[in-house]
């Protein structure tokens, strides 16, 4: 077994994310925000969708939150919180049968007398317990459940109030009751002198955690950080007792003065909650739960409960990500872990870290007005996806994909992994250096090529054409369901002429009732708006301008459209809309589509939807035009467009 070289150690990664680690699955995230950024979702609101929602992985926030909440009602429906006050009960009840038991045979009247005693004991359990507190037991039994009472009072007393308290003292002797009295007298001093300001505080605490360091396993590291542990445990607590019936309010109160046969614990435990309201006055000092289940609660456990219901409700608050500046780094996932258990946890961490790879990446951007969009980074990323689906359907309705960049043969200077089918040259130079630098780390043996090393170089058409997608931006797109498969047409025409034809120039123009030339990333985020008119004519006459200032190309229109003319623009610039359509709309729009027949301009229609009016008006532009009319359903328009596009380009 070889040894460590001389200065090298291995040790866990702490030095930022895991290098080894599985990536976050961006391409699915980046597709589903996609393609709600193109029904018409924001790219925030896109991306909270896709936070809620999930992966086929990972639980989304939605199902987290749903979780949160079922273990919230699980709480309130199974416990109740008059635990303490039953157990107080029972033992007193043991106590007085021990007594009485121990009275029965002895014939003195002290012995009577002792039983009337008894009998005229209040009915309350606090009452009794305060008139039994100098009682002479002649019982040892009797009077062991009572100084249990006493011990079983102090102990739900400081557990309510100190986190681990309760199980610290199951055997409580004199001297731990002292030093009790002596922490807390300790701790009321310290927080005073904090709520005076006082300069000293600083040593004043590091003296009392030397001192009484062993009772906040918490360990606090000043005075801040103690005074929100209490703060948070005693505003528990009040809550416990606001969630109690006004007669259970006031047992407590008063079985409190007997917490370790002492009224003095009780006092100081009030005097540490005054003071710890007024220092933290945030706290929920006034809230109550409707606690309805069967299972009893002690005073110790029903704070623990309390606290367990807070933190529940601050992670559903993490959760819903509704304030100001929300990010899920925000998430407690200690919290989480302990609320829901591990696998809710590593759900959070995905989730997390899927969001700040989409930022980290650049995949998501900011925008100069502040709001998000998607990154160009992210716009050819879903070009490469819609691409693929598009010639993989046009593979499949017949079509073969054309993966040369052109058939003249003419090296285009750039160049891309071999695939299947691929009949261009190699591009020796870079498909040795792959095999170099893929087998280097080996060492030895030679270098022995791939078919992953294989790269090719892409030839272009000496002609190039000047290409204008007109789409229809129109209500009824939309209203129809036609208004995401529009947008991913778009978005594969774009990464085709922009990935494999670089010489061609494409132009995006959308109309509804008017026109206007756009960028894709304007297209993709649009928004349906309900807006009538269809104003093709206007559209046709930005597609001509475009033609014209490229007269070295081959001039392609495509048109996609669900409806026909209803509107057209006037001399001055305002649209004229009307339905059915004026003389003068068909007039002008069939005017336009002449003069790009005089262009020699290659017009094709793609005619969504089959309204007979729609249907003869397209066949008429077709005929003036020379081109032709396709019919495909919203979801075979990309490959549509793209074959038809293909098609003109090998005619070129």
């Amino acid at each position: 077994m070889s040894s460590i070289p001389e200065g090298w150690s291995y040790g866990p990664w702490h030095d930022g994310p895991d290098p080894l680690k599985a990536p976050a699955d961006l391409r699915d995230a980046l597709d589903e925000i996609g393609r709600d950024v193109m029904n018409g979702s924001s790219p925030r609101s896109a991306l909270e969708e896709l936070l809620r929602r999930g992966t086929r992985n990972t639980q989304g926030l939605d199902d987290l939150s749903r979780r949160l909440w079922e273990r919230r009602r699980e709480i309130e429906r199974r416990h109740n919180l008059d635990g303490t006050l039953r157990d107080v009960q029972r033992l007193l009840n043991e106590a007085l049968e021990a007594e009485r038991h121990e009275l029965f045979p002895n014939p003195s009247d002290d012995a009577r007398f002792r039983e009337a005693q008894l009998d005229a004991l209040p009915s309350g359990t606090a009452a009794a317990v305060r008139e039994l507190a100098n009682y002479d037991w002649q019982s040892s039994d009797a009077r062991a459940k009572y100084e249990e009472i006493r011990e079983l009072l102090g102990r739900e007393l400081l557990g309510s109030r100190f986190e681990g308290m309760k199980e610290a003292l199951q055997q409580t002797t004199p001297e731990d009751v002292e030093a009790i009295n002596e922490m807390l007298t300790d701790l009321n001093a310290l927080l005073a002198a904090h709520a005076q300001g006082r300069p000293e505080v600083p040593e004043l605490f590091e003296e009392f955690m030397a001192k009484h360091g062993e009772f906040f396993p918490e360990n606090p590291q000043n005075v801040e950080e103690l005074i929100d542990v209490l703060a948070q445990r005693a505003a528990a607590a009040q809550r416990m007792m606001n969630s109690m019936t006004p007669e259970q309010r006031a047992e407590l109160m008063e079985l409190s003065q007997q917490a370790f046969g002492s009224p003095q614990l009780a006092q100081q435990l009030s005097q540490l909650d005054a003071q710890l309201q007024a220092l933290r006055p945030g706290e929920d000092w006034y809230g109550s739960e409707q606690m309805s289940g069967e299972d009893p609660l002690g005073l110790a456990e029903g704070a623990r409960a309390m606290s367990d219901l807070a933190e529940l409700d601050a992670l559903a608050e993490q959760l819903a990500q509704s304030y100001p500046g929300a990010r899920l780094e925000d998430i407690d996932l200690d919290a989480l872990t302990r609320q829901l258990g591990d696998e809710a946890t590593v759900d959070a961490r995905r989730l997390s870290e899927l969001e700040r790879e989409l930022r980290d990446q650049g995949l998501i951007e900011r925008a100069p007005d502040g709001s998000l969009r998607l990154s160009p980074k992210a716009l050819r990323q879903l070009g490469q996806t819609a691409l693929a689906d598009v010639l993989r359907a046009a593979r499949g309705a017949g079509e073969r994909d054309a993966a040369n960049a052109g058939a003249a043969g003419e090296l285009s200077g750039s160049t891309r992994k071999w695939e299947f089918g691929d009949t261009q040259p190699w591009d020796v130079p870079r498909t040795v250096r792959n095999a170099v630098l893929r087998t280097a780390h080996t060492g030895g043996g030679g270098v022995k090529l791939d078919v992953a090393d294989v790269e090719i170089a892409e030839t272009e058409h000496r002609a190039r054409a000047a290409v204008a997608l007109l789409v229809d931006t129109s209500w009824s797109m939309v209203q129809e369901g036609r208004w995401l498969p529009m947008k991913r047409t778009a978005l594969a025409l774009h990464q085709l002429i922009s990935t494999r034809y670089r010489n061609d120039a494409l132009q995006l123009i959308t109309f509804g009732r008017y026109a206007g030339v756009v960028e894709l990333p304007q297209l993709i985020g649009m928004e349906g708006t309900w807006e009538q008119g269809t104003n093709a004519h206007h559209a046709l006459l930005l597609a001509g301008r475009h033609l014209r200032r490229h007269p070295d190309a081959q001039p392609v229109v495509l048109m996609v459209t669900d409806g026909e003319p209803t509107a057209h623009l006037e001399p001055d610039g305002t649209a004229e809309f009307s339905y059915p359509p004026e003389p003068a709309t068909l007039r002008k729009t069939i005017f336009e589509v002449d003069r790009l027949a005089k262009l020699g301009a290659t017009l094709t229609v793609f005619r969504l939807g089959d309204d007979p009016r729609l249907n003869a008006f397209v066949d008429l532009l077709a005929r003036r035009s020379g081109g032709r009319v396709l019919a495909p359903d919203p979801d075979g328009l990309g490959a549509a467009v793209v074959g038809d596009y293909l098609r003109t380009r090998r005619k070129l």
